[in-house]
């Protein structure tokens, strides 16, 4: 889901940071709600971090990535997973792709915009009381909805560049996430389920938000 540098023209990417810092400022009084909520953006962010070094593809416009983004929702709501995959990148950028930080603000959007759509569609309700169980066809569906936001956002940006790639190029990108799709969820309900076992312990409860979860 990585803008590669260049493609994009400097006033776009400009705009691209603006949005994303507002967007992110938006939900700024929530992260500052207590030191819980800054522990569980870190943790969002280290996790969100490993998965993406687990596995990356350069795949037709862009790049195959393991998010984890059924995973680290699920495990520490949504808005540290807001604030956890912009730090994530901002990490990624210092450590191993310095390059990447000239379009911090374009790929944080490209994950927050589709995240948040899927939180108000479908993902809130598995952190209402008595919503729903957390079962894998659910979590496909999450997942199905998220993915496609991220595939319609690199999209965007890439109609937005100087010079616009082929569909057919963006077209095997978005296939490639399939197999993301209908694995990653089983991984986030054996994930959750093993940490379920846990759910009494109070140092869980202050950070992720399994004990609330239906299983």
């Amino acid at each position: 889901m990585h803008i590669e540098p260049g493609v994009l023209h400097a006033a776009k990417v400009l705009y691209a940071n603006a949005a994303a810092g507002a967007t992110l400022l938006a939900f700024a009084p929530k992260l500052l709600s207590g030191p819980e909520t800054w522990a569980r953006t870190i943790l969002a962010a280290l996790f969100f971090s490993f998965f993406m070094e687990v596995f990356h593809l350069p795949v037709g416009v862009s790049e195959l990535h393991f998010i984890g983004a059924s995973a680290v929702y699920l495990t520490f709501g949504l808005v540290p997973t807001l604030f956890g995959f912009a730090l994530g990148l901002l990490l990624q950028g210092l450590l191993f792709e310095p390059q990447d930080l000239v379009h911090l603000g374009v790929n944080s959007l490209s994950l927050i915009l589709p995240l948040l759509l899927a939180h108000v569609t479908l993902g809130r309700r598995f952190f209402r009381k008595n919503g729903w169980r957390l079962c894998w066809s659910q979590v496909v569906r999450f997942d199905a909805l998220y993915y496609s936001g991220v595939v319609a956002m690199v999209g965007f940006w890439i109609a937005l560049g100087e010079e616009p790639a082929p569909l057919r190029q963006w077209g095997i990108f978005a296939l490639s996430y399939l197999p993301v799709v209908l694995c990653e969820p089983l991984l986030t309900c054996l994930v959750l389920r093993w940490l379920k076992g846990f759910s009494t312990r109070p140092l869980l409860g202050r950070l992720t938000c399994v004990p609330g979860l239906s299983l």
